[in-house]
């Protein structure tokens, strides 16, 4: 990894203090989707049905099922 020269530290502390930019980010993390929440719980249908069409687009095969032993699973 490279240093940051001095001139870009001046830009990046100049770019910190700028109000519109503080605004932008915020309305991006406001704006943020994950498709897997729907009313703030984890749908595990359509996180599994994600997973089996993209290890089908990758061409990935399946693994055998393995039996889960453990009785505190946690997601």
């Amino acid at each position: 990894m490279t240093k940051l020269t001095k001139e870009e530290k001046k830009e990046i502390k100049t770019l910190a203090k700028l109000k519109k930019l503080k605004e932008d980010l915020r309305k991006i993390l406001n704006q943020r989707y994950n498709p897997f929440v729907i009313n703030g719980e984890v749908d595990i249908d359509k996180f599994l049905d994600f997973l089996n069409e993209y290890n089908q687009f990758i061409n990935h095969t399946p693994k055998p099922f393995k039996k889960i032993l453990t009785k505190k699973n946690k997601l």
